[in-house]
């Protein structure tokens, strides 16, 4: 249950209520990390232009690579919603039930691309420590796998992004859809 008053999609007047309708179009539905946002609309709006930048936008990354950081940030994070959400972007195009899990629970123990690899281990070093020492090391091998500085600083867009929606969700107490998070636009 929200730690704070929402604004439900049927209770919407005015601006919140044309925020709710143009996310309902264009994502597919309203999400309870939106709705938990509803005292303050236009924050809603700078939300998802930030996440639709980071996660959609042109980028050196792939799009189950921004999904893929996500999942691992959530997860070091411990944020539930998050993991399932962005676990059930990740699934669209893996396609692969037992890997997605496998990836939840270790995702050490999946097998991944050396570059996928090392952009796991920059997100889970990111959360847990983001002043970690040797930082230049583990750029250097992020570039040894073909990518770019343009890559690395995507990569980070999105390890940054979902710290900062982890600690909405969390702090705000935002809990899972009843649909489990399924149902959205992917690509």
């Amino acid at each position: 249950m929200p730690l704070i008053d929402v604004i439900e999609p049927e209770m919407a007047e005015g601006r919140l209520k044309e925020i709710y309708d143009d996310l309902s179009r264009s994502r597919g539905k309203v999400a309870s990390v939106h709705k938990i946002q509803s005292l303050n609309p236009e924050t809603i709006v700078a939300h998802m232009e930030l996440y639709m930048k980071i996660m959609f936008g042109k980028s050196p990354l792939r799009r189950y690579q921004r999904e893929m950081i996500a999942v691992v940030v959530s997860v070091h994070n411990d944020c539930l919603y998050c993991t399932r959400h962005h676990g059930e972007a990740l699934q669209f195009f893996w396609k692969d039930e037992a890997k997605l899990e496998a990836f939840i629970s270790n995702p050490a123990e999946v097998e991944l691309s050396a570059t996928d690899r090392k952009l796991c281990e920059l997100a889970a070093r990111l959360t847990d420590e983001p002043n970690y020492p040797n930082k230049a090391v583990l750029l250097d091998d992020i570039r040894a796998t073909g990518l770019d500085d343009r890559a690395i600083l995507d990569a980070t867009l999105v390890i940054a992004y979902f710290n900062f929606v982890n600690r909405i969700v969390l702090g705000l107490g935002v809990e899972l859809e009843a649909d489990g998070g399924k149902g959205y636009k992917y690509d």
